[in-house]
């Protein structure tokens, strides 16, 4: 049985790649092709999302730790690791983490994947993310984005690529909720983490004019994160307060799309976003920010759905307000697409390409 380690950052983070880890990892080990392993960089002892029993967790520190002090130390304890192991495939979730990992794997014959779930044009404030693609392309088997989009990026943004490239879309999570959206809810849900790349100060100045047209619908925010306090200063000085309910993180969001009439991504950057999928299997019809890569992928404009463009805040307010507004027919018609949409993430399909490479 061929032995494979996913390695991330911190397992106990409540974030889409998080999720979505968890999620193939507890279908690979279902395929008993693998013995899965996962190694957190820190901490991840307790992990947010559930993970099958037979997967085995590791953690390289038991708590935050200067990476760059510790470069060293992260290098050898991870090769140590994957020798005492003996691991056959290394996933490395984050092509940031890649500066630990080569270096590592100098003179061991692993099948060495990065697995890249930001988009390529952002570093996500570090240049170290910078670095650590330049050596994945040079140095790893395979890289797996999450858009084709992205696989472009990666082939035309860096030279000397030694990889194979290969675009492996997130699967949906969920199949078949059976669940019956209404525009009776009154209810927009955004899911995610309150900071300044998921856009919520400008979802919430379109939420100011979205209420002034229909002050009877509300606002839910599920997430927690550094924003909040900004974000709240935001929406009452917008006079909007009541109409918006921050949810605080949770891990039973199910509740809030069965009960919420449409979704809302206002992103600023993304790689090809959970939420999204999340709620399509719910059949929410979507309103998102057509940032670089993710969302056009997912949701196809006026059919499941209305990309805008990225940060027009006026646009973002105006398809809200026009699916608020739509007929029955309509708005049914939208969620059946939304619900069709799902099967071109199934996570059985999703799990072929994985195993192609793995």
């Amino acid at each position: 049985m061929k032995k494979v380690c996913f390695i991330v950052g911190n397992l106990n983070n409540s974030g889409g790649t998080e999720r979505v880890t968890t999620l193939i990892l507890n279908n690979l080990v279902e395929c008993s092709k693998y013995e899965i392993s996962i190694l957190s960089l820190v901490e991840g002892k307790k992990p947010f999302f559930d993970l099958n029993n037979n997967i085995s967790v590791h953690s390289l520190y038991d708590q935050e730790i200067s990476f760059k002090s510790n470069f060293l130390s992260v290098v050898w304890k991870i090769r140590k690791f994957i020798q005492e192991n003996k691991i056959d495939t290394l996933v490395v979730v984050d092509s940031i983490s890649c500066i630990f990992t080569v270096p590592a794997l100098i003179f061991l014959n692993i099948n060495h994947i990065c697995w890249e779930h930001f988009h390529f044009k952002n570093d996500n404030g570090t240049k170290f993310r910078v670095l650590g693609r330049k050596l994945a392309v040079k140095y790893c088997n395979h890289i797996v984005t999450l858009t084709r989009k992205d696989l472009e990026f990666w082939k035309n943004g860096l030279k000397k690529i030694k990889a194979n490239l290969v675009s492996i879309p997130n699967p949906t999570p969920y199949i078949n909720t059976c669940n019956k959206p209404s525009l009776n809810y009154k209810v927009v849900i955004s899911v995610g983490r309150l900071t300044h790349v998921k856009g919520y100060d400008l979802l919430i100045e379109a939420w100011k004019k979205v209420c002034d047209q229909n002050p009877d619908w509300k606002l839910y925010i599920v997430g927690s994160g550094e924003e909040k306090q900004n974000l709240e200063i935001l929406a009452t000085r917008l006079g909007i307060m009541d109409r918006i309910v921050f949810t605080g993180q949770t891990t039973d969001v199910r509740t809030f799309y069965e009960k919420s009439s449409i979704f809302c991504l206002s992103s600023r950057n993304e790689g090809l976003p959970m939420v999204l999928l999340e709620a399509q299997a719910y059949g929410l019809p979507i309103v998102a920010f057509d940032c670089n890569t993710g969302p056009s992928e997912i949701v196809v404009n006026k059919k499941n759905g209305f990309l805008v463009s990225n940060g027009n805040i006026e646009s973002l307010a105006y398809h809200l307000n026009e699916i608020i507004n739509f007929e029955d027919e309509k708005y049914e018609k939208m969620v059946f697409e939304s619900f069709l949409s799902t099967q071109n993430f199934k996570i059985e399909n999703i799990l072929d390409k994985w195993c192609s490479i793995l």
